[in-house]
């Protein structure tokens, strides 16, 4: 009955803790303010300054991360509206997928390589560009480690939709297929999120890009490990 109360508590703690993230980042509007950034520190602080550990904070946290399954498939709905587009620009959505993917296998391998990382830190870092559940399974199944994985995937994540628009609008990158596939091969998930406020068009790319992605780097990653280091 207690683990229940506590569970409940970090639920509702942490749901407040995102809708107020939210109505900052609608007010100020600016990219580092995104919730899927400022929630996971805001609930960091909360727990050092309350002393709370987090498998104590997991009673209820657990829950919230067993949504991430379902909140992927959902994103199969703007897929599902835009199909039509999405055939309509196939060849080009597998071009930019094949080379996103290989760009952020080989980005992750010259970084792990430069900062003289172990061979588990370079197994974990190489699928750094897929959804989190994916990259657990690549890394675990390289011989890496799924928890530093997910470290470098969110590393990944945040950094994407931190900079994604400044750097598109550096290179005046508009249209909503090159903004997809930027978002969604890069950035994955989180990008995903980010790419709604560009319109429901760039939602659907970025989706397909993400879930295309993961299989390519699920692929491609072993193999290059195969090549390289073996």
């Amino acid at each position: 009955m207690q683990e229940a109360l506590i569970g409940i508590i970090f639920i509702v703690v942490t749901v407040l803790l995102y809708l107020f993230m939210s109505r900052l980042y609608d007010r100020f509007r600016v990219p580092i303010l995104i919730p899927a950034l400022t929630t996971p520190i805001a609930v960091v602080v909360l727990l050092l300054l309350f002393g709370v550990s987090y498998d104590t904070f997991m009673m209820g946290g657990q829950w919230i991360d067993f949504l991430l399954g379902p909140a992927i498939v959902a994103l199969a709905n703007p897929l599902y509206k835009q199909r039509h587009l999405l055939l309509s620009y196939i060849y080009p959505i597998l071009g930019g997928v094949f080379i996103g993917s290989l760009v952020g296998l080989i980005s992750g391998l010259v970084l792990a390589q430069l900062l003289g990382f172990k061979q588990e830190l370079l197994y974990s870092i190489l699928p750094k560009s897929v959804t989190t559940p994916v990259a657990m399974e690549i890394a675990d199944e390289l011989g890496g480690s799924p928890s530093l994985a997910v470290l470098f995937v969110m590393t990944a994540g945040f950094t994407g939709v931190v900079l994604g628009p400044y750097i598109l609008n550096w290179f005046r990158v508009n249209g909503s297929l090159a903004q997809g596939m930027a978002f969604g091969s890069a950035s994955h998930v989180i990008g995903t999120s980010k790419a709604i406020e560009y319109g429901e068009d760039t939602t659907s790319v970025s989706s397909v890009a993400m879930t295309l992605s993961a299989i390519a780097c699920s692929i491609f990653g072993p193999l290059m490990v195969v090549l390289f280091y073996t």
